[in-house]
């Protein structure tokens, strides 16, 4: 299930797929929903568009039913999910009902990033790795947004759950700083570091963005096999997902189990652990890898046990 508390954000980045129909503010100044009525109505609205997909070519039965109880929730549907006042409350809310929580937050709000309660995954978009870029791809409100930017990464670092680092490549824009974003693994020291090729989502007045600006996945790789090799065996690339031309480099002391890595998520330990009340890790929830998800495998991140549908496409030709 995607969902945000907040349509508002501080940044208007150049990709942002939403064409800046969005508020944009740099605090709360809305009216608020409560958090139990977010959860109550997301659930439902959910639920009504997973239901329209019943009898769409390639829809399973299974999946559907599936679908129709969502176990997890991506925070960051739209705008910035962590200005939200109540954003504790409504994670709770969520963890009350076995849902997990993926949390994406802009880098703009380090004292929030400081108040979050544990989440299943705290993703922190680093989209640039110099205070010149990040003016220039995030377009951000605040005029000490670099001050709160590296903020933002240092309170990560103090978080014990799951913590990633959201790297969106846009080519021509954040693709050359190599040397950069390393600098900045330090600062914040996540678990992991995501690396996804930027999504074109039609042009606008907004935004400049053409399918130029869409790296290869092969770009993505080479990329991210370079951030891997700068940090001296600090990070390794662990997975890789072909199809959303995305990559996942992992930290070795911790993931890296004889050999083995351990990047997925042992749900159900990790919902015991929040309802334990007492201070846990991302390691006490890590599960096992499977072998069609690690780096290079031949399945490229396609589960083996799903089989994908390819629509049937009848574009008259050009001739």
């Amino acid at each position: 299930m995607e969902a945000t508390p907040s349509l508002a954000c501080a940044n208007k980045c150049v990709f942002c797929w939403r064409h800046h129909t969005n508020p944009v503010g740099k605090n709360w100044q809305w009216k608020m929903d409560d958090p139990l009525e977010i959860v109550n109505s997301a659930i439902d609205q959910h639920t009504k568009m997973i239901k329209q997909m019943k009898g769409v070519p390639g829809v399973t039965q299974e999946r559907l039913t599936e679908g129709l109880s969502p176990r997890h929730c991506a925070l960051s549907l739209v705008g910035e999910p962590i200005m939200y006042p109540e954003i504790n409350k409504l994670v709770d809310e969520l963890h009350r009902r076995q849902i997990s929580t993926f949390l994406v937050t802009n880098a703009q709000f380090p004292e929030k990033i400081k108040m979050l309660k544990p989440v299943t995954q705290l993703y922190v978009s680093v989209d640039a790795a110099t205070k010149d870029s990040l003016k220039a791809i995030d377009r951000p409100l605040f005029g000490d947004f670099w001050e709160r930017f590296i903020d933002s990464l240092k309170s990560l670092k103090e978080k014990q759950q799951r913590t990633v680092y959201r790297l969106t490549l846009v080519k021509g824009w954040n693709t050359e700083d190599v040397d950069a974003y390393f600098n900045l693994f330090k600062i914040g020291q996540p678990d992991f570091i995501e690396i996804k090729g930027v999504t074109y989502c039609g042009s606008s007045a907004t935004s400049k963005l053409t399918m130029e600006n869409v790296p290869w996945h092969s770009d993505v790789k080479a990329f991210s096999e370079a951030l891997a090799l700068k940090s001296k065996g600090e990070y390794e690339v662990a997975c890789e997902h072909v199809h959303s031309c995305c990559v996942l480099l992992a930290k070795t002391e911790k993931f890296k189990v004889n050999g083995q890595w351990f990047t997925w998520i042992d749900y159900e330990s990790f919902h015991d652990l929040v309802a334990s009340g007492k201070p846990f890790n991302s390691m006490d929830y890590m599960a096992a890898t499977p072998s069609w998800a690690v780096y290079g495998a031949q399945e490229g991140g396609f589960d083996p046990d799903q089989s994908r549908y390819r629509k049937e496409r009848h574009h008259r030709s050009s001739h």
